[in-house]
């Protein structure tokens, strides 16, 4: 499936000093994500925003056909760049084999040029905006409560809800997905709060069939829908339910137990192997990620030991995101080291195929076994929570007589070389991972 690169975070261009210069930020670094085994780029939303306290990440869309090219909201870019930087990116993307994923953000607008009374209602809000697109113009009918739908299923901030049973809102929405593909050339989506309107806009923004470089295109999909799994699962069934281009989902529930690890003492592997999350009930379906730009209120992120969630996604099914935050400026990557996110990478691209075999579980240390599948041979992944000694055990693997590397490994206290083990005529062997760490073992 590949690996997925979240190319951002919450305030990015000022926190970096990048700010009108994060497509070129990206663009520099694309040869080394490319190389370290990345297939994917999420881009932030690439639209003129809002900006009404000052340039925002374009949650607040206003023109979503300017992508940094009208003088409008404080600026001809937007925080991030011009078009033809953005252009840039995707064609370096590209050229790398790097596919690169927009961030759809299509429950609410911001920024109305003008106010104007809902006759429904009888009250006055910002719904009248005249982008300098020229394209999806927007008035009260555009909106919630419409002639069409007086129901909205959730607010995002107060800001006007897109009225998707509208045909006019619901064909532009259609026609802006078409040309983000056809035209600007991005290969799928990301898109945000689906809590706020039916799956039904999905599924057709999914179902399209695209022409792109003169073959028919499917673009990848993924959801945010932030809940249990339960009900996540149930918004991504129903959305697939007759879809031949099925949509992913974020694995929050995951997330959470991810957490526990990490910042949780004397958390039980247990708990994590065996909790609620959508990988555990259908990883076909499953996007896994440790953080995203959403998680940086007090309490929300994790906080210590980021690395242990990194090795369980990055060994395990579905399609794992890394966030831009933790690989830069927390040098998570730890390039040319056997002990960061980029050896990890390296693992999932090279090693991590076939099913899942659980091979220990205690408490505190966990053995797990990917068979193999095509050119991915497989690996023994060995997670050790406790914190003060190397663990290890004795299991039956799919593998008789043969060697094994460590071919990644990392631990708070200690990083040295795990050492080299094998099996015997009958597939059992015994591996290790340090204290209050993890190491994956592959074929030699």
């Amino acid at each position: 499936m590949g690996v997925m690169m979240q190319t951002f975070y919450w305030d990015c261009p000022r926190v970096d000093g990048k700010e009108f210069q994060w497509w070129n930020y990206i663009n520099r670094e694309i040869p080394y994500l490319a190389k370290a085994g990345f297939t994917s780029l999420w881009l932030p939303p690439v639209h003129k925003a809002a900006n009404l306290g000052g340039p925002s990440m374009g949650y607040d869309p206003y023109d979503f056909y300017d992508l940094g090219e009208f003088d409008q909201k404080g600026s001809v870019p937007t925080w991030f760049g011009t078009r033809s930087e953005l252009s840039q990116l995707i064609e370096s993307a590209h050229r790398h084999g790097l596919s690169v994923i927009a961030d759809m953000v299509l429950n609410h607008n911001s920024g109305a040029d003008a106010q104007e009374v809902n006759p429904i209602t009888g009250h006055s809000r910002w719904t009248l905006f005249n982008p300098k697109s020229g394209k999806f113009p927007r008035n009260w009918e555009s909106f919630h409560p419409s002639m069409y739908e007086s129901w909205d299923e959730m607010t995002f901030g107060d800001m006007p809800d897109l009225s998707h049973r509208n045909p006019y809102v619901y064909a532009e929405l259609l026609s802006l997905a078409r040309w983000l593909i056809e035209e600007v050339g991005f290969d799928g989506f990301r898109y945000d709060f689906v809590k706020g309107y039916g799956a039904n806009t999905i599924t057709a923004i999914q179902e399209y069939r695209y022409m792109k470089n003169g073959a028919y295109h499917k673009p990848y999909g993924v959801a945010e829908y932030w809940d249990n799994a339960a009900n996540t699962l149930n918004w991504v069934n129903a959305a697939n339910f007759s879809n031949a281009n099925p949509v992913d989902a974020f694995d929050f529930p995951l997330r959470e137990l991810l957490k526990g690890l990490c910042d949780s003492y004397g958390f039980s592997l247990k708990n994590l192997v065996n909790g609620e999350s959508i990988l555990k009930a259908q990883p076909q379906s499953t996007v896994t990620f440790v953080e995203n730009h959403d998680l940086r209120d007090e309490g929300r992120p994790i906080t210590n030991d980021k690395l242990l969630a990194y090795s369980y996604i990055l060994t395990h099914e579905g399609y794992p995101c890394v966030f831009w935050k933790d690989y830069f400026n927390y040098n998570l990557a730890l390039r040319d080291t056997p002990n960061g996110i980029d050896a990890l990478v390296g693992v999932h691209e090279k090693y991590a195929g076939g099913d899942i075999s659980t091979l220990y579980l205690s408490d505190d240390l966990y053995i797990m076994q990917r068979g193999g599948y095509g050119n991915q041979p497989g690996l023994i992944y060995v997670l050790n929570n406790h914190g003060e000694r190397w663990q290890g055990e004795w299991v039956n693997t799919r593998w008789t007589n043969a060697s094994f590397q460590p071919v990644a490994w990392w631990s708070k206290n200690d990083l040295s070389r795990p050492v080299e083990q094998s099996t015997s005529s009958d597939g059992r062997g015994q591996f290790f991972a340090p204290p209050r760490g993890y190491a994956v073992y592959a074929l030699k």
